[in-house]
Order: structure tokens, then sequence, then C-alpha cells
């Protein structure tokens, strides 16, 4: 892809974005704050459909290469999208998204394992998913941190071994600039929606999918650690305080950082990707070494679970009243 047909994309993004501030401004899609938020003011919300926009420019770009993936996203896309403006059932919902990651493992091309290594693929692909949705709730950390991913990515289609099509990760990485253009800052113009967030995540699963199937190695899901670390252990300290982990919360490390220790959220952001950076290079480097990269993550969410009890203290992570009571104060 030629410099000025990557700007020329940058461009319709750009002003693709502009005309959805319009039609969303119009229509009243818009984010109201309320107790769980992290904002105080009145947002637009939806403007992750640059995400959907930028595969369909690439699927015609392409000559219409994985047909099922961009089904599969616009399936998704579409169905968060309604969520978004109108808040449908999870029945509904999930079921889409069930449909839409089948789709996904078609283009992957691996439905000749066995019936429950493919069941439990599945279950990976959907628990991914929404944990990256339940981490979209602070100005840029979206953003920023899924383009540290789609970086990576593009690096190491470069560099390391060829797994995907260069110009897909180079669109999806102009959507992204756009995205934190109007995102990434203290006052966001946009937020992402739960059409941006779970369209991002679904990119990024096959993305990273294709990247494990060409290498046969399972380790680049590291890709995604810190986003990993911080939905485990928040959901592990919800089991033990005995909570409904299904109930809406924001007791995730990046809200306490943003909500209880008023950190700004760009600075939260950043820290996020910043960690994820510097993990994606050690990642990228023990792949070349015989260095144990299960010692790596053992080492990795020892550091994180100890900065938790450092910063949070063991009555919010671990008592049910009053870390409860000591969360809802901030």
């Amino acid at each position: 892809m030629s410099i000025i047909f990557a700007l020329s994309i940058l461009t319709c993004l750009f002003l693709a974005m502009l005309v959805y501030f319009k039609i969303a401004s119009h229509y009243n899609i818009v984010d109201k704050p309320n107790h769980r938020s992290s904002h105080s003011k009145i947002t637009i919300r939806g403007g992750g459909v640059i995400f959907m926009l930028s595969l369909i420019i690439f699927y015609i770009y392409s000559n219409y290469q994985y047909a099922y993936f961009i089904l599969g996203a616009f399936l998704i896309s579409s169905i968060s999208f309604l969520d978004d403006v109108f808040t449908l059932n999870n029945k509904v919902r999930l079921s889409i998204h069930l449909v839409a990651s089948i789709l996904l493992l078609v283009d992957l091309g691996i439905f000749d394992l066995e019936w429950y290594w493919i069941l439990l693929i599945l279950f990976i692909i959907l628990a991914i998913i929404n944990a990256y949705n339940f981490m979209d709730g602070i100005n840029g950390i979206t953003g920023v941190y899924s383009l540290v991913t789609i970086l990576t990515l593009l690096y190491i289609n470069n560099s390391v071994r060829n797994f995907t099509s260069n110009d897909l990760l180079i669109i999806v990485g102009l959507s992204l600039l756009v995205f934190n253009f109007f995102n990434f800052r203290k006052r966001a113009k946009c937020f992402a929606g739960d059409v941006g967030s779970i369209s991002i995540a679904f990119i990024l699963i096959f993305l990273i999918g294709q990247l494990i199937l060409k290498t046969d190695q399972y380790e680049y899901i590291l890709l995604l650690l810190f986003y990993g670390l911080d939905t485990s252990t928040t959901i592990l300290f919800r089991i033990i305080r005995k909570e409904n982990i299904g109930q809406a919360h924001r007791t995730h490390f990046y809200q306490y950082l943003a909500n209880k220790l008023k950190l700004p959220h760009l600075s939260v952001s950043s820290l996020y990707a910043l960690a994820q950076i510097i993990s994606n290079l050690i990642l990228i480097l023990l792949l070349k070494s015989t260095l144990s990269l299960f010692l790596y993550v053992c080492v990795s969410g020892i550091i994180f679970i100890s900065l938790r009890f450092y910063l949070e203290g063991k009555s919010i992570l671990l008592e049910p009243t009053l870390g409860k009571k000591n969360f809802d104060k901030s």
C-alpha cells in the first residue's frame, strides 16, 4: 500500500467520523453518566463504528478477502451498535456473538479439530470479547491499547513471521489513529461504545488467531496480557467477595486508579499501553530463547496482584461488606 493511498484512507475515515458525529447528535446516540461511569458529561457513543468501516474498506480493497471473518465482524458490530442504541436482550446479543465467532473460526480453518476443542476456543473468544468490552471504561484505554497490539502485530508480520495481510493491519491501525484523535483526550469527543470495544476485540482475536495458527505458538495470546490480568484478577476478587460476577460493576484495577485515586484517564490508559508494550517486547524476545514464558506469566501475575493489594488494600479486595462500602465512596 502506497503512502498516498494510506493517507487517502486516513482522510476518508476522518471525514466518516465527522459525519457519524452529526448523525449521532441528531438521533441522540449519546452516553449519559450514571453511578458506574468514569465520566461526568454527556458524550457521543458509538465512535467505534469506524473499526467496522475500516474492515469494509479493506474487504473492497483486497478483492473480498476473509469474507467469513468480515461477515462475522459485520454481524457482531451491528448487534453491538443496536445494543448501544436500544439495549437488547442478552440472549439475542450473545447468540449473534456466537454466530460471528463461528464465522471467524471458518475463516481460520480450524473445524478439523475435535468438537471439544472447538467449544473451548469459542468459549475463549466470547470471554475475550466480553473482557475487552468491560475494560472500555475510561478515555483512551481501548484505542491506545488496541493500537499497541496492532503495531506489534504489524512488526511481527514484517520482521518475524508473515501471517496475515499487511493492508488489513495498516487500515485497522489507521482507524485506531482516527478514533484516538477524538477519544484520547481529557474531554473525549466520542466513546467507542459496545460497537467499538467488541468489534476491535473481534478483529484482534482474528489476527492473533492467524498468528498462532501460522507459528504454532499459542503464547501470542499474551499480546493481550494486561487486559487479561486486570479482568481475571477482578473476577477472582469478586468471587472471593461472593459477588455476582454477571452484575455490572466498576471494580477493575484501571477503574480504581481513575475513580478512587483520581489519576487522569489518559495517564491510566498510557500506563496500560506502556505495560503492554514492555510485555510485547519481552514476549518476542522470550519466544526466541529457551526461557520459560510460563514463568514470565506467573511473575507478571504476582506483580500485578501485589500492586493491587498495595494500592487498593485487603479490605477492598477481599472483604465483601467493607470492600463494597469503601469502593462506593469513590
